[in-house]
Order: structure tokens, then C-alpha cells, then sequence
């Protein structure tokens, strides 16, 4: 058999020094965490759309694919949870101020400063901040036994 890996996109919004993050509202363990905006690739749907429609989504704001700067590509992989690609994406620029669209989701948007980003963040979309930072193009997450790593 086969395995199969999600693909997901996640859109980096930073404006004056500060990232938007949302805080993730779930049943689950990373319920009050924060998290970039983001979401699967549907079928037939490029990176740079799936980018545009989940950042329109989440926070109502209007991109152009030919804004988007690809910055990162994560290999994760969780215990219990499918494999999957993630494709981070710094947004250069957008139209319309940032809102909770998804307020099932998402329990707030906030403006963080990037050299004061929160501590209660999800692990897997921290890689693709720090590639902001260190420029690192790829990363792998839960492949090894080494939690380091």
C-alpha cells in the first residue's frame, strides 16, 4: 500500500515587525495553542490558491498568488496523525484589515511581535517562523526518536 501525505499551506502575515497568529479553539491537545493561518490543499487546487482561500478564510484578507514568497517546506509526522508535507508562504503583501472568520476555529487573531512571539505555540508551524529568521528551506518533524531533531 501506498501511504498518502497531506499537503498543507500556511500563511505568514507580518506587518510593522508583528505576525498575526490565531489561537486554535479544538477538541484536541492543541486547543488555546497558537498557529499561523492555515489549511489543507483541496483537490485540484495549487499551493499558492489553497494559500489565497484559506487566508481569505481565516482572516478575510485578499492575496495574490504572485505575493506569496515560498519559505519553507516541513516533512511532519505525529503520532496518530496522518503524514504530511507543509508549505509555509510569507505573504508581501494583502488588502483588508485581519478578522476571526472562523470564530468555531479560532478563539482570536493577534499581532505579535517577531522578537516576542508566545511560548504556547503548535510545534509544526514554529519550523516555518523560524525559516523567516534563519532562512532554512526544510525541516522534518517526528521522523526520528530524537525529539531534537
Amino acid at each position: 500500500m501506498t501511504a498518502r501525505h497531506l499537503v498543507d499551506v500556511h500563511v505568514l502575515l507580518i506587518r510593522d515587525g508583528r505576525l498575526l497568529l490565531s489561537k486554535r479553539r479544538s477538541a484536541d491537545e492543541f486547543d488555546g495553542l497558537w498557529h499561523l493561518p492555515a489549511g489543507k490543499l483541496e483537490a485540484g487546487e495549487s499551493a499558492t490558491a489553497a494559500a489565497v482561500r484559506e487566508a481569505a478564510e481565516e482572516t478575510g484578507v485578499r492575496l495574490d498568488p504572485a505575493d506569496l514568497r515560498h519559505i519553507h517546506t516541513a516533512h511532519v509526522v505525529g503520532s496518530g496523525r496522518d503524514p504530511r508535507l507543509g508549505l509555509f508562504f510569507e505573504a508581501r503583501h494583502w488588502t483588508g484589515n485581519p478578522t476571526n472568520r472562523e470564530p468555531d476555529r479560532c478563539h482570536e487573531l493577534r499581532w505579535f511581535p517577531l522578537d516576542a512571539l508566545p511560548d504556547a505555540m503548535i510545534a509544526y508551524p514554529a519550523a516555518g517562523i523560524r525559516a523567516h529568521f534563519t532562512g532554512a528551506t526544510y525541516s522534518e518533524r517526528g521522523w526520528y526518536a530524537d525529539p531534537r531533531k
